[in-house]
């Protein structure tokens, strides 16, 4: 098992980032508030797990050990792959999903695409004794975007991360355009609040 990546990073794509490891470039699938994190050329550290199928072996990064654990728990649910895990994460970090669950949240994670109110249900049963207590540090300040600098496109990022997300280009459009005014009210616009603001904004119109 690959437990982490280290060194420089190589190239960040909407979905994943490079990082170069003894001369090989190692490609990790990340989340949008993840990849914001990276900035081409700078060091960085990333907790990654192994995913093996028959036809691919990919690779995720995460932020933290946490983040990475999660991902995995999340996977113990029915019908959980690693795409729909990572897309949880996207929307919720880790401590806001065991406080979903422990609390019973539906609305958090239909929330989530790919997640419908019956899937919702279900993952709250099944998952309700697998994730664990909340921590009770990190949930308030991930959900408001503290500690996710954006770069100067902010807009461009977050349009990727909801393209990626699996939203149609229109649907991401509109969502970046809906959450400008708050953008403009940042001093340094967080993508990862942002993009929370937006996914909201998106469920509101489904």
């Amino acid at each position: 098992m690959i437990a982490f990546v280290s060194g420089p990073v190589a190239a960040l794509a909407p979905d994943s980032a490079v990082i170069e490891v003894g001369g090989v470039g190692m490609a990790v699938q990340c989340t949008p508030g993840t990849l914001a994190e990276l900035r081409v050329g700078q060091p960085a550290k990333l907790a990654t797990s192994l995913v093996v199928r028959e036809d691919s072996l990919t690779l995720y990064g995460f932020a933290d050990d946490d983040e990475r654990q999660t991902f995995e728990l999340l996977q113990t649910a029915s019908g959980v792959g690693p795409r729909l895990a990572q897309a949880m994460l996207a929307v919720h970090s880790p401590d806001a999903l065991r406080y979903a669950v422990s609390s019973g949240d539906e609305k958090a994670l239909t929330a989530v695409p790919g997640i419908g109110k019956k899937g919702a249900q279900k993952l709250l049963l099944e998952l309700k004794d697998r994730l664990g207590e909340p921590l009770g540090t990190g949930a308030h300040a991930r959900a408001q975007g503290i500690g996710t600098p954006a770069a100067a496109g902010w807009r461009e990022q977050l349009h990727a991360a909801l393209v990626g997300l699996g939203y149609a280009t229109r649907e991401a459009d509109e969502a970046v355009s809906a959450v400008a005014p708050q953008a403009e009210e940042m001093a340094d616009p967080q993508v990862g609040a942002l993009l929370k603001a937006a996914l909201q904004t998106l469920n509101r119109t489904r």
